[in-house]
């Protein structure tokens, strides 16, 4: 039971004035389990895209390097959750 009440934890997302640090930031909490949000790749490489796209040099470092350890049906859910994220915003 612990263990789905974990795997539904989330952190707010940024608002859709947020800076590409701001997203970059929020990625690296993602990818590394900490600051209150869980381990997720598929968040974290969607806030890195999204950080990316915002200008931040070291999220699209990030990305690349962690897009090599998620298999391409993660990616690709990342990818849509950015797309979803921008038609929100």
């Amino acid at each position: 039971m612990l263990a789905s009440v974990e795997s539904e934890v989330r952190l707010p997302l940024p608002g859709p004035n947020a800076t590409g640090e701001e997203l970059f930031k929020m990625g690296l909490l993602y990818s590394t389990g900490q600051g209150g949000a869980p381990l997720d790749f598929v968040s974290a490489h969607m806030l890195f895209n999204l950080a990316a796209m915002r200008g931040s040099e070291a999220a699209k470092a990030y990305r690349k390097e962690l897009s090599q350890e998620m298999g391409s049906e993660e990616v690709a859910e990342a990818q849509r959750a950015a797309r979803e994220w921008l038609a929100r915003g």
